[in-house]
């Protein structure tokens, strides 16, 4: 297993069309030192640059390294889904954490899809979001009756705010949710993106702002301690450079930098596709993105898109049995063979009105995610660790997971702000308890991350 990005990794659709800063080095060479050195240039390394440089008129000094092209990470290689976890998952989280944190998470999760509505508005970013409703359908009788039970004691229970999500469960599934087969089905707002034009967007405005973007550096270490003067020294294959603070946004490739997150952040590897109908036939209407839940963690996820192309991952059932395809893998420049053919056929057999769309295969690539032990991400000061930050660890759930966080951890550099007063999630806070924990949930249960 290769610790860093891997060379040659497979192309996924949303790096079809490239953006200028996409091999960018604003520098022709390293610069000897630094205020901020922003390490990943994805979604969180970008939503850090940019809230740096927000409304900032003595902002520091940043450098942004990134071991392979902009966004050529997780970001670059997801569904672009912008969906939180407003039930599913909370009945868990309150057996777990208790009500307060199980509501705080859901409450920070269905925050983010408008907050990112306002951040495309006001940048004008040419992304092609759509602000929409999810829809979780749900194909398995025992799933759908133990998530109908936790649903509705949920309900009962009044803790979490649940105004938005609609819920069909029985004969008019099926028919609310276009989904074949489907038993129950649950609505809720959220929204889907072209994540690397979002990133590029983002990275440009912090470049133009005074930002040091460095593509094709990898990171190949962090000193053990603080320099005499207090910085950190960061080694790369072109040089080093010497930083006030470090922020990681690496994803499934922290450990690489970081050893205390070994077995705590797990480099994941998953597969997704684009499906297309021919040009001669029309598009059949699909009015939700969709989870389709064909057991206990094991689902398709589809996102409809303005072009009337199809965006489809998971394809569990197919590999998830085979752990060497996925678990603690870093290559994507190889595909899950015995996933590829799932997707063949898979809109004909899934939703009514498709069977004659002709929809097909356009494309198939992997992506690399960062799961977590615990499957909370890590946010904030790194325990032992003074002035490097984290914000990692998204278990395959970063999108609505990660503008919030990394606007909070830039109120903490730049007002000094603490960790509880940024709205970030208690649970979600890097704490030597969680490094020290020996839990692994990703293979304990069958609990996966949410979708």
């Amino acid at each position: 297993m290769s610790p860093t990005p891997v060379p040659n990794s497979t192309t996924p659709f949303w790096r079809t069309e490239l953006h200028e800063l996409d091999s960018h080095r604003t520098t022709p060479d390293l610069p000897s030192d630094c205020d901020i050195v922003i390490i990943g240039a994805g979604f969180a390394g970008a939503a850090l640059a940019y809230y740096l440089y927000d409304d900032n008129p003595s902002p520091p000094s940043v450098v942004i390294l990134e071991a392979r092209e902009a966004c050529s990470g997780a970001t670059g290689r997801n569904g672009g889904h912008m969906k939180p976890d407003v039930y599913y998952q909370v009945p868990k989280y309150i057996k777990k954490y208790g009500v307060k944190a199980a509501v705080d998470v859901a409450r920070f999760e269905a925050s983010q899809v408008q907050a990112f509505k306002a951040l495309v508005e006001k940048e004008k970013i040419d992304c092609d979001f759509v602000l929409t409703r999810a829809c979780d359908a749900t194909l398995d009788p025992d799933l759908a009756r133990d998530t109908h039970h936790a649903f509705t004691e949920l309900q009962k229970s009044g803790v979490a705010n649940l105004k938005d999500v609609f819920y069909a469960y029985g004969k008019d599934a099926e028919q609310l949710s276009g989904v074949k087969g489907a038993l129950s089905c649950f609505t809720f707002t959220a929204g889907h993106v072209w994540p690397y034009k979002m990133v590029l967007h983002l990275l440009r405005t912090a470049v133009n702002k005074g930002a040091n973007l460095q593509t094709h550096t990898p990171v190949t270490r962090i000193s053990d301690t603080e320099l005499p003067d207090g910085r950190w020294l960061v080694e790369t294959e072109r040089g080093s450079i010497k930083a006030k603070k470090i922020l990681l946004a690496t994803n499934g490739y922290t450990a690489h930098l970081a050893p205390q997150f070994r077995d705590k952040i797990v480099p994941v590897r998953g597969i997704c596709s684009r499906i297309t109908v021919p040009k001669d036939r029309p598009v059949p209407f699909l009015p939700y993105t969709y989870s389709i839940r064909h057991g206990v963690g094991m689902y398709d996820y589809l996102i409809p898109r303005p072009d009337g192309s199809i965006i489809v991952g998971g394809a569990k059932p197919k590999f998830w049995h085979d752990r060497s395809q996925w678990y603690n893998v870093t290559d994507d420049s190889k595909l899950i063979e015995p996933a590829v053919p799932h997707f063949d056929g898979l809109m004909q057999r899934t939703f009514k009105g498709w069977e004659t769309s002709g929809a097909k295969t356009d494309r198939v690539w992997t992506g690399i995610m960062g799961w977590t032990s615990d499957f909370m991400p890590y946010v904030g000061d790194i325990p032992g660790k003074p002035n490097q930050m984290i914000l990692a660890g998204f278990s395959g759930h970063g999108m609505p997971l990660i503008l919030l966080s990394a606007k909070a951890i830039v109120q903490m550099i730049r007002k000094g702000s603490k960790f509880e007063e940024t709205g970030i999630p208690e649970i979600f806070r890097a704490t030597e308890e969680r490094l020290k924990s020996t839990e692994n949930e990703i293979l304990g249960s069958n609990s996966q991350p949410k979708l």
